[in-house]
């Protein structure tokens, strides 16, 4: 099981398709399983921290017609720059992400506390010289999409756990960050989302972080190193 693959995927695993939306994993036998994202909002469709795919277009399509793509990481430039120029629209970007629009070639918007005018609420998750992220909400379909604190691949997953957080910020979780949503559905970055019984799931991993911190990273060991 690889790693990580950039070259352009030629299919697609579809995820997490609602009324208002559809994911998809344009690697799905990568262990890191990049999760991308679109959301419809008033007839249009707004991308987010896209990996390309052939085929992509035609499950966009079936949404809307693409108003803009959305970076929510700052390591998530991933394929932004190509699906923007694609359909010749800008690539949105928080307002506090530094050093990131100098690595886009593709125009770029910044955005505040909502997305342009889709009424999307963004949230602050991190905000260091390391990490910085930011997650939607849509409040009208109790939408919650967290690109990186929050995952379901199977490197985030302590035990019976259906979503994790980032083994990197277990010690110290993102509680005051997203603790306040009680999303239907959890959308995340790496993995299928959350979409039955979603902010109970989101609670657990949030106040279950620290305890079972252990017990992650003894299965990372056992997941990612050879015996």
């Amino acid at each position: 099981m690889t790693m990580r693959i950039d070259e352009r995927a030629t299919d697609f695993s579809e995820i997490d398709r609602f009324d208002g939306g559809v994911g998809w994993i344009a690697h799905p036998d990568e262990r890191m399983q990049r999760a991308s994202h679109a959301l419809a909002v008033d007839g249009e469709v707004w991308v987010l921290d896209p990996v390309d795919a052939e085929g992509l277009d035609d499950l966009l399509a079936e949404f809307g017609e693409v108003a803009g793509v959305v970076v929510m990481l700052d390591r998530h430039k991933r394929d932004a720059a190509a699906v923007a120029n694609r359909h010749d629209v800008p690539v949105y970007l928080p307002g506090f992400f530094e050093g990131v629009s100098e690595e886009i070639d593709a125009p770029t918007v910044r955005f505040g506390p909502k997305l342009a005018d889709t009424g999307l609420e963004a949230a602050v998750v991190k905000d260091s010289r390391f990490w910085q992220e930011v997650a939607l909400y849509d409040p009208d379909r109790r939408t919650l999409v967290v690109p990186e604190s929050v995952g379901a691949a199977e490197y985030f997953l302590a035990g019976r756990e259906r979503l994790g957080v980032h083994p990197m910020l277990r010690p110290v979780p993102p509680t005051a960050q997203l603790g306040g949503f009680t999303p239907d559905r959890v959308l995340v970055g790496h993995g299928e989302g959350v979409v039955t019984d979603a902010s109970r799931a989101l609670q657990d991993a949030l106040s279950g972080a620290r305890r079972r911190t252990p017990q992650l990273y003894a299965g990372n060991l056992r997941l990612f190193l050879p015996f």
